[in-house]
């Protein structure tokens, strides 16, 4: 309890906006087919970010490498499984740390792919470190809802955030995605995320967090690619954030070991 005078002054202030984090991405609905084995790789570098961390032992976000190689399997149509491991990071604070891991449950509709209005909703069950967030057990609760239109589809996700600690203390963190196809195998797209805080009151709006980011998927057959580059606006948010993430199947006819 060596930082209990620290804590105890800070749970007087408002909280800040969560930053650093190990997955930047927005839920379309995309799932595995059955039986098929996934493999996504997240990473995340703030040039430009936070200087203090968000809690006292935490890891600060400024010059900050972040990220997850999350593994996903098919089991039907419209539920797939997911576990993320390792999570990691090498903060400009702390050097290079393990997060702790997660597991995950997405539902969606089973004709997700080709339906004009697509919903489900993911579920994520988190162990953490002490230096990634101050408990050790949180969770995500994360609604999907977008519409698809030609060539282009609007995506979001109503995230609230669980520490388990009661209802009116779930943080709301919603995330946001318009994209449009411009090329075979090419799409642009314009992302949001936002951290407004927790339900039973939210932060006034220069505590609050939000990211704009401007993205490129790129299809290369049995790699995906997406990079983006992400803005804050506020003084809550990292002001420089870049994230790549690289997805492929492991097996079936486009798996990369089939």
């Amino acid at each position: 309890m060596r930082f209990l005078p620290l804590a105890a002054l800070l749970a007087l202030l408002p909280a800040p906006a969560l930053a650093l984090t190990d997955e930047i991405q927005v839920y379309t609905g995309d799932v595995a087919a059955p039986g098929i084995f996934n493999l996504t790789w997240h990473n995340n570098y703030t040039p430009d970010g936070l200087k203090t961390p968000d809690f006292p032992a935490g890891l600060v976000d400024n010059h900050s490498w972040s990220g997850v190689t999350e593994w996903a399997y098919g089991v039907t149509p419209w539920f797939e499984a997911g576990l993320y491991l390792p999570l990691y990071a090498d903060s400009s604070n702390r050097g290079p740390q393990l997060n702790g891991f997660k597991l995950r449950t997405l539902f969606v509709n089973p004709d997700n792919a080709t339906s004009n209005f697509y919903y489900g909703v993911n579920f994520e069950f988190s162990y953490n470190s002490r230096h990634w967030d101050e408990r050790r057990y949180t969770g995500e609760i994360r609604p999907i809802l977008g519409y698809r239109g030609e060539g282009w589809s609007l995506t979001v996700n109503p995230i609230l955030d669980n520490s388990y600690v009661g209802f009116s203390r779930l943080d709301f963190a919603p995330a946001t995605r318009l994209d449009f196809e411009i090329a075979k195998g090419w799409t642009i797209a314009a992302e949001e995320y936002d951290d407004f805080g927790e339900l039973r009151g939210f932060q006034p709006t220069d505590q609050q967090s939000h990211q704009l980011y401007a993205v490129v998927d790129h299809d290369l057959g049995p790699v995906s690619v997406e990079f983006g580059a992400g803005f804050g606006l506020t003084p809550a948010t990292d002001k420089l954030t870049f994230k790549l993430i690289l997805s492929t199947d492991l097996n079936g006819d486009n798996g990369i070991f089939r």
